[in-house]
């Protein structure tokens, strides 16, 4: 960790290694808050987000003031997002994914149609306020969908066809969307499940004896047993990346292929695979278990590195736009989607993991679906279906949509 003072403002520039520990501490201290609250338990805020956003209320406070610059150098995020959604698809195992089948083609489509509304608002509410077309998609499915990397892409498109804000405004929404993607959906679920007297994996399509597929065998693993464990996970994480990236380049082109998504299919067939050669001793609860610790450090890192003040980039017709966008997810799923999926405790997990990918990006999903398992019990369906479409299927139908949408309002625009 190195102090510099740059014009007057004393600029904290901390490392790799500094950075994951103020991760940890903050993640540590938002588990302390979270259990000193009953408000925030009864609302099912996770721990990660209350760490973060109290570090990132202090990094607002040094760069409002003037006084002071928090500068990370965060290289594990991406790496702990890799490992978490490599340990759900060695959670896997093909009886599960076939439960899932229908419904999970019910909720792609659903989040396919629910991109097209986002887009629609933005639109309507350009036309209401004369606010400029790239700026209203920027705020709608290009920020709440594909998060801050699309808005980026998007924006600097925009900036180079002389929309000059265009990359501030897209990080600005995307930001306010992840932010309210985690304050939404884990209250959104807890209302479904309470009012409508839910239990975990009650459906009459649920078949209740495969929850003893993952569960946990009693027996003592050795430390080889563990590290081969543990070894499979870096593995899968690797080939996966390499997949990902060949698809993205060779198959895709135009739509970029999260090494997430590789890693998580690799790792769905090495198990299947193992259960049928017995190559090692897999133990779910461990595995399980360090996917939690993945998932919560990487949602520390991710929060307590946002930037606050990018939120004044939101301003008159945009700030509308996106607060439209909330208001929507939150009434579409409460109302129609969770009906749609069958008005049962998986749903209302599932609608919870919706406002998570559909405002903000698809670790919001899980973190949100997380709290709600850890307080009423787990949803398998929806920690399997809910990531793969916010991961990558959606994108099949958002960005072709997204396209045609500034093709159609934006002048001059050729993607």
């Amino acid at each position: 960790m190195g102090l510099e003072k740059i014009d007057n403002v004393l600029n904290i520039n901390i490392d790799s290694i500094m950075t994951l520990a103020f991760a940890a501490v903050l993640l540590l201290l938002g588990y302390f808050v979270v259990n000193k609250s009953k408000m925030l338990q009864k609302y099912c805020i996770p721990a990660p987000v209350v760490g973060g956003f109290i570090f990132m209320f202090i990094t607002w406070i040094g760069h409002s003031t003037g006084s002071f610059n928090v500068n990370f150098e965060n290289i594990f995020q991406d790496t702990f997002m890799l490992a978490f959604f490599t340990t759900v698809g060695l959670g896997a195992s093909f009886t599960l994914l076939k439960k899932g089948g229908k419904l999970l083609l019910i909720y792609w489509v659903i989040c396919g149609v629910i991109s097209i509304c986002q887009n629609s608002i933005g639109i309507i509410v350009s036309k209401v306020t004369g606010l400029e077309a790239p700026y209203a998609l920027l705020a709608s499915s290009i920020s709440m969908i594909g998060g801050h990397g699309a808005a980026l892409s998007y924006g600097q498109t925009f900036a180079d066809m002389g929309y000059d804000i265009a990359p501030l405004v897209g990080a600005a929404a995307a930001t306010f969307g992840l932010i309210s993607a985690v304050l939404v959906g884990g209250p959104l679920g807890r209302r479904l499940i309470e009012k409508n007297h839910l239990k975990p994996d009650e459906s009459e399509e649920f078949d209740t004896s495969i929850t003893d597929i993952n569960a946990d065998t009693g027996q003592k693993l050795s430390d080889l047993d563990i590290i081969k464990n543990v070894s499979v996970i870096l593995i899968c994480m690797a080939i996966g990346s390499m997949i990902a990236g060949w698809v993205s380049t060779y198959i895709l082109k135009d739509i970029q292929l999260p090494s997430y998504v590789g890693a998580m299919f690799v790792a769905v067939i090495v198990r299947n695979l193992n259960e049928k050669f017995h190559m090692y001793k897999f133990d779910f609860p461990l595995v399980d278990n360090i996917g939690n610790v993945m998932l919560n450090l990487y949602l520390s890192l991710a929060l307590m590195t946002l930037k606050l003040w990018e939120l004044s980039g939101l301003v008159g017709g945009v700030l509308l736009v996106v607060v439209c966008q909330v208001i929507f997810m939150v009434l579409i799923a409460y109302f129609v989607v969770f009906r749609i999926l069958g008005k049962n405790y998986d749903a209302a997990v599932m609608c919870a993991g919706l406002c998570g990918h559909g405002l903000g990006a698809t670790p919001s999903a899980i973190v949100n679906m997380t709290a709600l398992n850890e307080k009423y019990g787990m949803s398998r369906k929806a920690m399997m279906i809910v990531p793969i479409v916010g991961a990558f299927l959606v994108d099949i139908i958002y960005q072709p949509v997204t396209i045609w949408f500034i093709k159609t309002f934006v002048s001059g625009f050729t993607g």
